[in-house]
């Protein structure tokens, strides 16, 4: 991720959305709590990159003032929309969008898109590392015991 990027994260309640935040953060080099700002519509971290977590989840569409002060990141921050949908349209094009869904128990299925076709190809260079270093042995299961 680089400043200005935009990443929408789509998904149930529950499925973790917070969750990947804080693992960029972190990676990023954000110390300290990651939160959900629910109530607080957004938060701003510091980090080698800073970040700006907003969740429009309360929110029912934005104005153009509103969303310029929850997207307040411009060009330094990468910025990550939870429930972007209750911003009905308003949001610029994001780098990458993010679906997450339920696979039972502790598992997730997480859906990556792109526009750019370059974004793209380094997204399934990714997965494909991803899916090398955690196999299973038969299809669904978890991981082995012990690991």
């Amino acid at each position: 991720m680089r400043p200005g990027d935009l990443v929408l994260l789509r998904g149930e309640l529950g499925v973790g959305k917070t969750t990947l935040v804080r693992a960029m953060a972190r990676a990023l080099g954000v110390e300290g709590p990651v939160t959900s700002p629910t109530f607080t519509l957004s938060q701003r971290y510091a980090g080698r990159i800073p970040v700006v977590h907003v969740d429009a989840y309360r929110l029912g569409g934005a104005d153009d003032e509103e969303l310029g002060l929850l997207l307040d990141g411009g060009d330094e921050a990468l910025t990550v929309v939870e429930w972007p949908e209750a911003l009905a349209g308003g949001l610029p094009e994001a780098r990458i969008a993010v679906d997450m869904v339920h696979g039972g128990r502790d598992r997730r299925l997480v859906r990556l898109a792109s526009p750019e076709p370059d974004t793209r190809t380094e997204l399934a260079r990714l997965v494909d590392d991803l899916r090398a270093r955690h196999r299973h042995t038969e299809p669904g299961a978890g991981p082995p015991p012990g690991g």
